[in-house]
């Protein structure tokens, strides 16, 4: 079972912030609670977590597909 509980850190402004990743879903935006950016996945992740977080996403580290 994954873990759950990610830090995100915003590349813009360095802001981190504690989330519960979603075990139904990708996230494709999130917005920093800092500076209010929009930032994406980088290059071929799946999601932001998996860019910006500790940790990557329920999925990839379940080796499961991602929904959608």
């Amino acid at each position: 079972m994954a873990d759950l509980l990610v830090t995100v850190k915003c590349p813009d402004c360095g802001h981190a912030s504690v989330e519960t990743m979603p075990t139904d879903r990708c996230v494709f935006f999130w917005e920093c609670p800092g500076c209010r950016v929009v930032v994406r996945p980088k290059g071929s992740d799946c999601c932001v977590y998996c860019s910006y977080g500790d940790k990557r996403c329920p999925f990839v580290q379940d080796d499961s597909q991602c929904p959608g």
